[in-house]
């Protein structure tokens, strides 16, 4: 495993960190899984370990909590907060409010006093930036959170964020964690960009594409991966954005085998080559799931091979755009463009 500095924080991150958004309900989880998944993390290198208050409504935090019991000061935790949890209209967002409410259901679930890194899952145009980040630097300054950053948000929010930071005397973000993978590399043009500018550090989320880049999803054969079965019309394969991600697949399996590679290795070892780039997130399911992505931790693709990757996904470009979840709110509610 390699291991890279979170931005300007000094702590050192493995290059792949254990996503648990598969943990409980979602990925059909259980404890005892969802332990063995975590064991078999921190045996092969991995000290991430990134969740979020709604995958399966609190129960991935909980079996995270368990997993890393007696443990916890060999793991560099990090949780989310924004998506609604439950039917109350506040429980939800990034205001003061909500904020330290969670926070404190957050560490009851997770079974700890403090999260290393806590971030705003999407950008909520309803609140204003001071009022967010004044919230996480009170509870920074408590000692319960140790940094926190932000997930998603699109590169202009970035720098806006950044601004009031330094205009109101706030902590500042200090990792993103947006959605990168070979299919998906707009970020390229402008996350990435404005990432590096300010010392971000980077966790890069999907990075097998949805399950598309794991191997699994082919040609002919049916998608199964638990976002194709929630969420066809956006991750299946029968769709106009499917064909051309499989398509690009057939493609990038031929690069694989000449390198001498999983296409799990090509797929990850593209996301970890970008300079940007701290963490690559893998989200497995089972142990096995695991072990082939862990099979990437040392991969370097060589300058050939990602010559070839661009031929294929031209820099910048996302062949699915809806797989991102960052379609600007305004495209999205009538209320916030018209009066």
């Amino acid at each position: 495993m390699q291991y890279r500095t979170l931005g300007r924080t000094g702590v050192q991150v493995s290059t792949l960190s254990l996503g648990a958004m598969n943990f409980g309900a979602i990925g059909r989880t259980t404890q005892d899984e969802a332990t063995a998944i975590v064991d078999a993390a921190l045996e092969g290198g991995i000290n991430l370990i990134d969740t979020a208050d709604m995958y399966s409504q609190g129960q991935s935090e909980e079996m995270v909590g368990t997993a890393i019991a007696g443990r916890r000061g060999d793991v560099v935790l990090a949780t989310k907060v924004f998506n609604p949890m439950g039917d109350e209209r506040n429980h939800q967002g990034s205001s003061r409010r909500w904020i330290v409410t969670e926070l404190e259901n957050s560490l009851r679930r997770l079974g700890t006093d403090h999260v290393d890194l806590y971030q705003i899952h999407r950008w909520d145009p309803r609140t204003s930036d001071e009022e967010t980040l004044s919230a996480l630097t009170d509870l920074q300054r408590a000692g319960k959170i140790r940094y926190f950053g932000s997930s998603t948000y699109p590169a202009y929010r970035m720098v806006q964020a950044q601004w009031t930071a330094r205009e109101r005397h706030l902590g500042r973000f200090v990792t993103e964690q947006p959605p990168y993978s070979i299919l998906q590399r707009g970020i390229e043009s402008h996350v990435l960009p404005v990432a590096q500018e300010y010392g971000m550090g980077v966790l890069a989320w999907s990075p097998l594409g949805g399950g598309f880049l794991s191997g699994a999803i082919r040609a002919g054969r049916a998608a199964t991966s638990q976002r194709a079965v929630m969420m066809p019309e956006r991750f299946g394969a029968d769709t106009p954005t499917g064909r051309a991600k499989l398509d690009a697949v057939e493609k990038l399996v031929a690069v694989a085998d000449d390198a001498g590679l999983t296409l799990i290795q090509l797929a990850l070892g593209f996301v970890t080559a970008h300079p940007g780039v701290t963490s690559a997130i893998v989200g497995p399911r089972t142990v096995e799931h695991l072990h082939s992505q862990l099979a990437a931790a040392d991969t370097v693709l060589s300058t050939d091979v990602l010559d070839r990757i661009d031929e294929i996904v031209s820099p910048g470009v996302d062949l699915a755009p809806g797989d991102k979840f960052d379609t600007p709110p305004v495209l999205l509610d009538a209320s916030l463009r018209r009066r």
